[in-house]
């Protein structure tokens, strides 16, 4: 850091200055005037969206920034965009300077990528796919890459491998693009139309389901594709989502195939996860108790493994204490059905219904607050799980004072959670203190925790017989 620091030894005053600027995490930067008069104490934000123009940071700054960026993009047009004070122009592959003017008129996608970055390198391919369709079939369409790369090799490889245009490597209107069009993920392709006016915030995941079928990405586009995929969601069947050609089955403990015709008619839990992830590694127990527990009530389910590991070694490592089905190691719908049901994280858990349509995304957090209570995962159950946490509630304070703690505790709801009083597990209701991050289950905030942990556990989960506990998790809601 090129600037001053209190000392390290001096913990007193580091305390003083959390506790006088409310600092509840970091970084946190608070901005003083010349007077020590606080500018900001959103610094972190203001340095993230404006970065030096943002200097004096005084809040007339601030809003002149914005009103100049609402200015900008009330009167956008392509050369407002792609140009700057010093260059009129974009580069292509072999390094030719072709003037932005060239482009008026035309679609244009702006292709935010870091080539170190995976998904970006997954993703280049297919985008050099449907670019090269496009030209193909003579439509008005062209790519300029904005590059993240800090590496002007990985730049010159990047770009030698697309048939596109960029601009040129480290120019400053890179990290001014990024802050207007509020990128927040990388692949992005921002849609840029005819009139120099933006179409659309990021098409990445709609080339990636539609390819060329997207184009030109108006939202008249959009509409057409959203009808078409409600129409495939009405018609889906299990079949339709599993089978893929002479794909069409998934694998057991032994390895042998079992078709999927095999698993009409059941509920279906699709099991995204990996071994080296530890909140998998954390959830699997929970699930595998869940999955036991709903099969001993003869109810008609299957789990389908579907990994994202890094080689086979670590496949088989983490299947073998899994007691259901998998898609083999490296198969090729895995890469499908993490773009169908959009897997942006693991673990994740799509239930399917018996009649092979998606019932909910969400089944992960269903399974770690409820366990086995929540099969069959519809909205009907957890509306029904609902009524009887509501029902549990009845009579209790919305607030309380408790001995263990110097703030008020308000009645909260809230996932799976560690109590600070008894540190036993507790889920839904809880009396927390969200300045403090401090949560008491309410047998411990009420006095009422004379019973033993079996008792407690019991008064918090309900089942069809009462109240009962499911296990325990490293999760939050």
């Amino acid at each position: 850091m090129p600037w001053l620091a209190v000392p390290f030894s001096d913990s007193e005053t580091r305390d003083k200055l959390d506790e006088l600027f409310k600092v509840m995490g970091i970084p946190h930067l608070v901005i003083l005037d010349e007077n020590g008069k606080v500018l900001s104490d959103g610094g972190v934000e203001i340095i993230r969206e404006y970065g030096v123009e943002g200097y004096p940071f005084t809040v007339e700054r601030i809003k002149e920034m914005k009103e100049q960026e609402e200015r900008a993009k009330r009167e956008q047009s392509l050369r407002s965009v792609l140009t700057s004070h010093s260059r009129d122009f974009v580069i292509s592959s072999d390094g030719r300077k072709i003037s932005v003017s060239d482009l008026e008129g035309k679609t244009i996608g702006l292709y935010f990528s870091m080539s170190s970055y995976k998904a970006s390198a997954e993703f280049t391919p297919r985008l050099v796919e449907v670019y090269e369709k496009l030209k193909g079939k003579g439509e008005s369409f062209e790519i300029v890459l904005i590059s993240l790369d800090d590496e002007e090799e990985s730049f010159k490889r990047d770009l030698g491998s697309m048939p596109w245009l960029a601009l040129p490597f480290k120019d400053k209107s890179r990290e001014k693009l990024a802050r207007y069009f509020e990128l927040s993920t990388l692949p992005t392709l921002v849609i840029i139309g005819p009139d120099g006016k933006t179409l659309h915030s990021n098409v990445a995941e709609a080339i990636e389901e539609h390819g060329v079928g997207a184009f030109p990405f108006t939202p008249e586009k959009f509409a057409e594709l959203a009808e078409i995929q409600r129409a495939k969601e009405e018609s889906q069947t299990l079949e339709s989502v599993l089978v893929s050609g002479d794909l069409d089955f998934v694998v057991g403990k032994n390895g042998g195939k079992v078709p999927v015709s095999d698993l009409a008619g059941k509920t279906i839990l699709l099991y995204f996860s990996a071994h080296w992830c530890p909140p998998c590694r954390a959830f699997l127990p929970k699930l595998i108790d869940a999955y036991k527990k709903i099969k001993e009530r003869n109810e008609s389910l299957e789990v389908v493994f579907i990994s994202s590991d890094r080689d086979q070694t670590s496949f088989d490592e983490f299947f073998k204490g899994m007691p259901w089905l998998a898609l083999p190691f490296g198969d090729a719908r895995k890469a499908s059905l993490s773009r169908k049901f959009k897997v942006s994280g693991i673990p994740m858990l799509v239930a399917i219904g018996p009649s092979g349509r998606t019932i909910t995304k969400e089944a992960r957090d269903m399974i770690a607050v409820h366990g086995a209570e929540a099969y069959p995962f519809t909205e009907e159950r957890m509306k029904e799980i609902d009524g009887q946490y509501n029902e549990m509630a009845k009579g209790w304070p919305e607030n309380v004072k408790h001995a263990l703690h110097e703030h008020e505790l308000v009645l909260d709801r809230c996932g799976v959670y560690s109590c600070d009083g008894c540190d036993e597990e507790g889920r839904v209701w809880a009396f927390s203190c969200d300045e403090c991050d401090f949560c008491l289950h309410p047998n411990c905030a009420l006095g009422e925790d004379k019973g033993t942990k079996d008792d407690k556990s019991e008064e918090q989960n309900p089942s069809k017989e009462g109240w009962r506990c499911d296990g325990g998790l490293c999760y939050k809601g």
